[in-house]
């Protein structure tokens, strides 16, 4: 499948439902969560077009989230890693005390991991 992204309005997710077995291993099924399942489904292309950033947390509090492929150079890698911390800094809850990202490690699929200095991006 060379998909990145569904897209259903309420309506056709009885229909896309029927594909979980399909979409839900590959983390592709649509939800209001995520943003995937809206009435507005121009709006929702056009975000997904522009770079949404969507990331997840783990049961351990880990976030995963790509920020690039092979093809992209390393400036295209480098803007990606600074949105992708500045929203995680920017969705720090208010209450939260102390430090908030307490480390950061790169990695690619299956390759190994590279620590980056978390001080540099103010959180």
């Amino acid at each position: 499948m060379d998909i990145d992204l569904v897209i259903a309005t309420p309506d056709m997710m009885g229909i896309v439902g029927r594909l979980g077995k399909v979409l839900g291993p590959r983390c592709l099924m649509p939800s209001p969560k995520a943003g995937t399942v809206t009435p507005d489904v121009a709006k929702a292309v056009t975000e997904a077009k522009a770079g949404k950033i969507e990331y997840r947390l783990d049961k351990t509090n880990i976030i995963h989230c790509p920020i690039g492929k092979v093809s992209f150079g390393p400036q295209k890698l480098q803007e990606n890693l600074d949105a992708l911390m500045g929203a995680i800094i920017k969705a720090k809850p208010a209450a939260t005390k102390g430090q908030y990202v307490k480390s950061c490690t790169l990695a690619t699929t299956m390759g190994p991991g590279v620590k980056i200095n978390v001080a540099r991006f103010g959180a």
